[in-house]
């Protein structure tokens, strides 16, 4: 059994493979994830500003020939940890709700097929996008 300390937070699984990898990946990428949010939510509302937001901006900002490659490469970064961060926590419950394991299984598979599609469809936009 894990330890818990007086504070509330999850246990570490024990022993070593996916899971542990899984629940080590939650923890980093979450933390990774709220410092490119809070950045990407300062850039565009304060430095852009929300009134100014338009097809056209997003457009310059990737097409720029200085710039472009570094903020495409950010908006695929946090595309991916968010995106994995979600599934990994979806998958998390959908095995504390569903007890059935065909219905897991099934669920499981759909998450996964809609994960890679969503993948390389926003890969496919960031990297083809010609403005």
């Amino acid at each position: 059994m894990a330890s818990m300390t007086k504070y509330a937070r999850s246990p570490r699984p024990q022993g070593s493979g996916f899971e542990l990898a899984s629940w080590f990946y939650m923890r980093v990428s979450g933390a990774i994830l709220s410092l490119m949010i809070v950045f990407h939510l300062m850039w565009m509302h304060y430095v852009i500003g929300l009134n100014n937001i338009t097809f056209d901006v997003i457009a310059g900002r990737w097409t720029d020939p200085n710039v472009g490659t570094l903020w495409r490469t950010f908006d695929l970064v946090l595309l991916i940890l968010a995106l994995v961060h979600g599934i990994n926590g979806t998958r998390f419950a959908l095995e504390d709700y569903i007890h059935n394991r065909g219905w897991r299984v099934f669920a499981k598979t759909l998450l996964f097929v809609v994960f890679f599609f969503v993948i390389i469809a926003g890969a496919y936009v960031i990297f083809t996008f010609n403005g």
